[in-house]
């Protein structure tokens, strides 16, 4: 450790040690080993709260004379990861980027709630697999079991608050963390266990499957930004807005198919049922985004959501980002001409989308040197099409890799040179082509677009 940092860290440490000296400054600190970046953000919310850039020895420091009690996010791009911090800590971390979650440990004042809920959220990862398997089990045996891995973490949440005794808000926000994340995973089993089962509706499940719901809340401002508490609103919405269609909406059968009408009544419902404006305009958010880039409904479908979302949400703190996608989406529909847009071309030499596309027929497709196994993937899948499709010519355009990269993957992979080009500015690629997900193609015939939602494996056969 930095010797500089580590007799800051402990004067700060002693400074509080006395029982009786409260203070409301904040230490934390610690050692990225394998940095990725050469600076650690953070956060409370979506708000930066600070930062500090990593010395010659990969530490770094934040100090705060005063914070708010809370959850706040630490980012180190492009991983990030939550820390509880209140008043008085005094909190070093250590990780090594290799794996970033799992070598991460706190040490210092606070590190308990932080070390647990870390500890908590590994044990998370790796029980996700097993209670895929769950999903096949009858709705009262499948609620056994999630309540067993859930009652197995409250116990060592009420050991460790025995030994070191927690704060009130500390013991809130690690209780949460638990029950939020189980309380997500019964309200998918409904859908998880129909799409398993092949059944043609969702099981019948007993007045008490569902008791869980009366100890949650829709309105904690705390909990806004905890993973699990927003991961189970975004869950508990669709589930709601599914079973209330199914039920009481005239469409009921085509409901399941009608995407337009169940994204209006999940909308209409969060706005009826969240309190809170951050949480209510992450949701909002949610569904927007998720509606915009998933469904691939009509133009005049997307335009009838956006005004319903608009009425609703006039003022959300992400409606610039939601607006973008629309216009983005709008622009790129069938019969369009290709937007233009300027890219590199293997020389390096300026060539415009509009230029490349404007005779016969063109396959689009992305790639980044940061996706290694996607990048070797498509590159097999290109050398297939290129035979199988002899009538269209398959462009790469590579994105967040450094030119001299670029052009030794280009060789490295066996790709046509001619057929490959970059693009310096990945933001707005992003925002004209909608580039979601990464085997997304854009397929154009004479520089008109005839599908810009392509699948560069499920698109071609």
């Amino acid at each position: 450790m930095n010797k500089s940092l580590l007799y800051l860290f402990l004067t700060l440490l002693a400074g509080c040690g006395d029982s009786e000296k409260k203070t409301s400054k904040v230490f934390f600190g610690g050692e990225i080993v394998n940095p990725t970046s050469e600076y650690v953000v953070l956060y409370k919310g979506d708000v930066v709260i600070d930062s500090s850039a990593l010395d010659s020895n990969n530490m770094f420091s934040i100090q705060l004379d005063s914070i708010q009690d809370g959850l706040y996010h630490f980012k180190h791009t492009p991983e990030y990861q939550n820390v509880y911090l209140k008043k008085g800590d005094s909190l070093l971390i250590r990780l090594n980027t290799v794996d970033f979650d799992e070598s991460l440990v706190f040490s210092g004042k606070g590190e308990e709630v932080n070390n647990f809920m870390m500890e908590v959220y590994l044990a998370k990862e790796r029980e996700k697999r097993i209670i895929g398997d769950y999903y096949w089990l009858d709705p009262t045996e499948f609620s056994r079991k999630i309540d067993s891995l859930q009652q197995l973490k409250l116990d060592l949440l009420g050991n460790l608050n025995l030994d070191f005794p927690l704060t009130d808000k500390e013991l809130e926000m690690a209780k949460a963390d638990i029950v939020y994340n189980y309380a997500m995973f019964k309200e998918r089993y409904p859908f998880k266990h129909k799409r398993l089962t092949k059944a043609k509706k969702v099981p019948t499940l007993d007045g008490d499957y569902y008791a869980y719901r009366k100890d949650l809340t829709y309105d904690h401002k705390d909990f806004t930004y905890l993973r699990p508490y927003y991961e189970f609103m975004v869950n508990h919405f669709a589930n709601l807005s599914y079973m209330s269609c199914t039920h009481g909406c005239d469409i009921k059968d085509k409901m399941a198919k009608n995407q337009l009408h169940f994204n209006k009544h999940k909308l209409k419902l969060i706005d009826s049922l969240v309190v809170g404006k951050e949480l209510k305009d992450n949701l909002f958010r949610n569904v927007a985004v998720d509606y915009l880039l998933k469904a691939h409904d009509t133009e005049e479908n997307n335009k009838i959501f956006m005004e319903v979302f608009r009425a609703l949400s006039s003022d959300n703190r992400h409606i610039g980002e939601v607006n973008d996608l629309y216009a983005g989406i709008r622009n790129i529909q069938p019969h369009r001409r290709i937007p233009n847009i300027n890219l590199t071309n293997f020389e390096g030499e300026p060539i415009s989308l509009t230029n490349i596309a404007k005779d016969g027929k063109t396959v689009f497709y992305f790639w980044s040197a940061l996706n290694k196994k996607h990048l070797d993937d498509i590159s097999k899948r290109i050398r297939y099409l290129s035979q199988q499709e002899p009538n269209y010519d398959f462009i790469g355009i590579n994105v967040k890799t450094n030119p001299d990269e670029w052009r030794s993957l280009v060789k490295a992979k066996g790709l046509n040179s001619k057929n490959q080009y970059r693009s310096d500015n990945f933001e707005k690629l992003t925002k004209t082509l909608i580039i979601y997900p990464m085997n997304k193609c854009v397929i154009t015939d004479n520089g008109i677009i005839v599908d810009a939602f392509g699948d560069i494996y499920r698109s071609f056969k």
